[in-house]
């Protein structure tokens, strides 16, 4: 049988009783096929990495490196906070590589989205295998992929295009040097989460906002700048931080700042303006297979659009996307 296919069989992980039995497998089946080897986990700090993290460290413990990646596409603050949450509190195993410089010269100049995704996919894989070159023992590399990703990847047998890649899918070589190893690669979103609690992981974690692979390298669309990205990450952490003081932050399921490579003609200090537009997107989903919009508050909108055309240089106007999934797709690229 396909591995990447989960069987139909396979009951939903919707309690700790069938939590605690997943677990229990995967513990066996990850001992069974790493044995004494080493194995780097590409720990993003997001759910699915998290979950990942913990359950191989019940299963191999310090045979398990967490290796954290900055490639220059993070939010704001965030490679910090997870090196604080998994170094300093969590005591993990933890390497810490800064490659924004390596991954956004690889991207100057690529606007599509495809190929995007399969040069970040692919450079993840050098940088672990720069580090696992400092190893001794290193044969396997874990990722937290999860069965939405799959399925988003691979052209299904009926000959449906697929909808898109994802860069620890579709974007791996054909020559990878280590053998994966995707513990929750049958299992969507909302198990990921049963399973977490199931771990013992901080409920905050569990429930942490999703954050793709690619990171912002999919929400600033197009061909990459470093201004526009810096654009990007300061309305989004506007966004954020608003989400947060008008307490929708836990209401809303997905909900991040998009800006293409296009410009519009505003006015700033009396004067013509060429500015990017901001474009907020708000989703609630389950399994992220499908996904319906969150309705905000035009209090809100207002206050967010007001500060991020205040505060972010380069932005002059702000969009709010109510597409649901289908027929857009949660992300834009």
């Amino acid at each position: 049988m396909d591995s990447n296919r989960r069987p139909e069989t396979m009951e939903r992980i919707t309690t700790k009783e069938l939590a605690d039995k997943f677990i229990a497998e995967q513990i066996e089946a990850v001992r069974a096929q790493v044995g004494e080897k080493k194995v780097l986990l590409a720990l993003s700090g997001g759910v699915d990495s998290s979950v990942v993290a913990a359950l191989l460290i019940k299963a191999i413990g310090k045979q398990l490196v967490c290796v954290h990646v900055n490639h220059g596409l993070m939010r704001k603050n965030e490679s910090e906070g997870v090196v604080e949450l998994f170094r300093n509190q969590l005591d993990a195993n933890l390497i810490y590589v800064d490659a924004t410089d390596r991954f956004l010269d690889l991207l100057a100049g690529v606007s599509d989205p495809e190929s995007k995704r399969k040069i970040i996919g692919k450079e993840f894989i050098e940088v672990f295998a720069d580090e696992a070159r400092k190893l001794e023992g290193v044969e396997f590399l874990a990722q937290g992929t999860i069965y939405p990703d799959i399925l988003e990847s691979i052209k299904q047998a009926e000959g449906k295009k697929a909808v898109k890649s994802h860069h620890n899918v579709g974007g791996l070589p054909e020559d990878l040097k280590f053998e994966l190893v995707e513990p929750v690669k049958l299992l969507f979103k909302d198990e990921v989460r049963v399973v977490g609690e199931a771990l013992g992981l901080p409920h905050a974690m569990v429930y942490r906002q999703p954050f793709p692979g690619p990171g912002l390298g999919v929400r600033c669309l197009g061909a990459i700048t470093r201004d526009r990205l810096h654009a990007l990450r300061e309305a989004d952490a506007i966004l954020r931080e608003e989400f947060d003081i008008a307490g929708l932050a836990g209401k809303v399921w997905q909900y991040f700042v998009i800006i293409p490579d296009i410009k519009s003609v505003g006015v700033k200090d009396e004067s013509r303006f060429e500015g990017w537009p901001a474009i907020i997107r708000a989703v609630n989903t389950k399994d992220a297979m499908s996904a319906t919009i969150e309705e905000i508050p035009y209090s809100i909108l207002n206050k967010i659009t007001a500060r991020i055309t205040s505060e972010v240089e380069g932005i002059n106007r702000v969009l709010y996307d109510i597409t649901p999934k289908p027929t857009g797709t949660i992300e834009w690229e």
